[in-house]
């Protein structure tokens, strides 16, 4: 895209790049809970059941209702399993459910046209209602490419038409791992071409004047999933069109990983205002997600009021002199450029991690086990564990015990000064400390703490700049992660390529809920989980972010650890581990996922840097795993297809030998490592 382009374009996907301010859209109604416009951002899931066990479907929407759910999505592969939704409702209503449902498509329009009839709203796949996905690449001329759009119209009207007349919503959905050979041929795997996946179906409803329509972009690669979004409500714009938002990123996988992920893409839209509804796809009970999303979207209900409260003039003026510059693409991903300050951070280099050791006991080398450095007093070494921080701050605590020579110590300015040995010490500087005249330097590494709002005071107009120097860019804002991302833009323009450690700090209300010490620690884990992927991910997703700092005072320093880790590796700008692209399972999925995946994860989790997609059936699979080096993909009742890539290499082989059948593919490409034995 060229510069240009981006000037017109930049900006237009929210309202403010540096407020927050909730994107408007229609109000679409769905049952009796609508969605869009001036209504609450709504939570959703979906049911894990076989659609033909009634029984059992209705007792898991009643959890997923009782767990915070306003919307209850059920799939409908068949004709059978379309009808049978009649009897589910019928159930859920006797026993005071009026939960709107929404009957998941794929594939099957005859389905649809059932389902239409009976439920609130109906999903549909643009890449496979009546597309086809073999990965062929098609050379269409325009004549014929419009003739293939005039043909899905003919089999996609019918729908629209039962839609309105029975007052059902829609979801166009599209899925990243399911776009068709139609528009990968004309667009590519990219963002562009899952947002014309969508737009030629909003089009045709337009067409037959049908508007009550919910739009997602889903990708189980965040960064994707983000640009993705940010295009559509661009191009919507550009069309007159403002649809209510489902987000979500499609398999998210479980636990950490799958919180982190989830946080990074459906939180970053969220800061800019964007999203009518959310889902969190969670490897887990459908009724684990809701809680997830509900905190998710906490933060912003009322976010605007309190942003009005805590701003002063000074920042608001600040704010405003802070925009973006025309380079800054928000539709495609480029790492900032920086200059490498003493060949550790910045330049090229993955970002880096700092944690906070300063309350912690520091005569003991074990401390550092919560950093990823193992102490073994009988060889009085460390051997660093996959994920070992780069930075741990010090403050002005003095350890009694030798670090090792790959961890990097900081301590506050006026302590590093009185070291006689400085060797892998490094000093914080305060903005005002740096600038003094009788400021004594290292000629390695000097870090500086900043606000967003220093870059036009005077003091920062003095900085003395080099090589050496480092900001550590901190906020205490509401909507910090527009401040911060404010800064880099007048960085830019200033023409500065100073490194930058972005630095968040998080304060936890008590928690009220059940009184156990492990429920009140996983919950705040949670939370820093969520905020942090949300205030860090956002900016990484787009470049910005040499390193990063979480500072969180009642969490563990390993929690703290691992968050940070995970955040990288959510944002893909540093692999530390294994990832899972595992889906959420739903009635297709043809053996039990939550088992499978833990499975496998035991035993490959040791395999750095390789991507593993785990799917329950075929609707996504080769798709999103064409984002990664191995698939497990269900392809029948006890039956597994292994691929390479996108290529699937063994068919149908028994579930019981599936793993092992996996785990000979990857040594045969010599991927594989034997686990270390403790």
């Amino acid at each position: 895209m060229n510069t240009d382009a981006v000037k017109l374009l930049q900006g237009r996907y929210c309202n403010s790049l540096t407020e927050y301010s909730r994107f408007v859209t229609r109000e679409v109604n769905i049952g009796d809970v609508p969605m869009g416009g001036n209504n609450p951002i709504r939570i959703q899931s979906m049911t894990t059941t076989d659609t033909m066990d009634t029984i059992g479907t209705v007792e898991q929407s009643i959890r997923m209702v009782d767990a915070g759910c306003e919307y209850v999505r059920i799939t409908a592969p068949s004709i059978k399993e379309a009808q049978n939704l009649a009897e589910i409702k019928k159930q859920l209503r006797q026993r005071g459910y009026n939960v709107p449902l929404v009957a998941d498509i794929h594939f099957t329009p005859n389905a649809a046209e059932v389902a239409a009839r009976i439920v609130e709203k109906v999903r549909v796949n643009p890449g496979n209602y009546a597309d086809k996905k073999k990965f062929d690449q098609i050379d269409y001329t325009d004549q014929e490419y419009q003739g293939e759009l005039e043909r899905i119209y003919k089999k996609f009207a019918p729908l629209v038409n039962i839609c309105k007349e029975y007052g059902t919503a829609m979801r166009i959905g599209t899925n990243h791992g399911s776009l068709s050979d139609r528009i990968m041929s004309r667009y590519g795997d990219t963002p562009q071409g899952m947002v014309e996946s969508a737009m030629e179906f909003m089009r045709m409803c337009e067409t037959l004047n049908y508007y009550n329509l919910v739009i997602s972009m889903k990708s189980s690669n965040p960064q994707v999933m983000v640009q993705a979004y940010r295009l559509l409500v661009d191009t919507m714009v550009a069309e007159g069109m403002n649809y209510p938002l489902h987000l979500g990123v499609t398999e998210a996988g479980d636990g950490e990983d799958g919180r982190l992920k989830s946080a990074v893409g459906i939180g970053t839209l969220l800061e800019d205002g964007l999203g009518d509804t959310v889902r969190v796809s969670l490897t887990e009970e459908p009724e684990a997600e809701a809680p997830v999303a509900i905190e998710l979207v906490r933060r912003y209900t009322e976010r605007k009021a309190e942003c009005e409260k805590q701003k002063s003039e000074e920042r608001e003026l600040s704010a405003l002199s802070l925009q973006p510059l025309a380079s800054h693409n928000p539709y495609e991903y480029k790492k900032r450029h920086t200059y490498e300050a003493n060949a550790f951070i910045g330049g090229h280099m993955v970002p880096r991690v700092v944690v906070d050791l300063s309350a912690k006991n520091l005569k003991d080398p074990a401390v550092l086990k919560d950093a990823g450095y193992l102490y073994s007093p009988l060889l009085d070494k460390y051997n660093m564990a996959e994920q070992s921080v780069d930075f741990v701050y010090l403050a002005d605590e003095l350890p009694s015990f030798v670090f090792p020579s790959n961890l990097k110590q900081l301590y506050n300015y006026n302590t590093w000064q009185k070291l006689t040995d400085k060797t892998n010490c490094h000093p914080v500087f305060s903005l005002t400390e740096y600038i003094a005249p009788d400021t004594d330097r290292s000629s390695k590494l000097n870090l500086v703490r900043i606000l967003p709002t220093d870059i036009d005071s005077d003091e920062f107009g003095s900085l003395p700049f080099d090589n050496s120097l480092v900001f550590v860019l901190e906020t205490n804002a509401l909507h910090g992660m527009a401040d911060q991302r404010s800064l880099f833009f007048k960085l830019e323009e200033l023409g500065l390529e100073v490194p930058v450690i972005v630095k968040r700090s998080y304060e936890f209300e008590e928690d009220h809920g059940p009184s156990t010490m492990d429920h009140e620690q996983t919950d705040l884990t949670t939370k820093l989980q969520l905020y942090a992927a949300t205030d860090l991910g956002a900016l990484l997703v787009d470049g910005f972010g040499d390193g990063i700092w979480i500072d969180a005072p009642e969490l563990p320093a390993n929690v703290i650890t691992s968050t940070a880790f995970g955040i990288l590796q959510a944002t893909r700008s540093r692999i530390s581990k294994t990832e899972y692209i595992s889906c959420p399972s739903c009635g297709r999925t043809l053996f039990d996922l939550m088992v499978t995946t833990q499975m496998i994860r035991s035993r490959t989790s040791h395999l750095k840097g390789l991507k593993i997609g785990i799917m329950g059936c075929i609707v996504n699979g080769p798709g999103e795993m064409a984002d990664a080096d191995y698939g497990y993909v269900g392809s029948g009742t006890d039956k597994v297809t292994l691929y390479r890539g996108k290529e699937a290499v063994k068919k149908n082989i028994s579930s019981a030998n599936a793993l092992d059948e996996l785990i000979g593919i990857i040594k045969e490409d010599g991927n594989w490592v034997e686990q270390e034995q403790a």
